[in-house]
């Protein structure tokens, strides 16, 4: 009866070193998933962050375009483009699109890039022997 108590006491260790390694091994991997998804947001706090520094990069450039859009001078300037106006004095040329202008205009001729004679013709030439 004591070898029954030994190997069912052997028999109880094994089982508890078993659960242990099991344990151990459960823990092993969650703890592989963890540092694995501690990663991932790690790489998306990064990306999210590259995001943020551009839009705010993005956000004072229209904070500036907003602040040059209400001068007085942006605002004039545009009532003149845009709107054709002037002040009171001033005279307004309109002048046609540059299509028009360049079909009214008459077509430069273009001249031919003409190199000098080399210094052979030359010699030839000023004692008029004939080629």
């Amino acid at each position: 009866m004591r070898k029954n108590v030994k190997v069912k006491g052997l028999f109880f260790q094994n089982i508890f070193t078993l659960a242990i390694v099991f344990l151990t091994f459960l823990f092993i991997l969650s703890l592989i998933r963890s540092v694995g998804k501690a990663r991932e947001v790690g790489r998306v706090i990064k990306e999210k962050e590259e995001r943020l520094k551009k839009m705010e990069a993005k956000n004072e450039e229209v904070k500036k375009k907003l602040e040059e859009a209400k001068s007085d001078a942006y605002i004039e300037k545009k009532l003149r483009d845009d709107l054709g106006m002037a002040k009171e004095g001033e005279i307004v040329f309109i002048l046609p699109d540059e299509e028009v202008l360049r079909s009214l205009v008459p077509p430069i001729p273009e001249e031919e890039d003409v190199l000098p004679d080399p210094n052979w013709v030359k010699w030839f030439k000023l004692f008029d022997v004939r080629t």
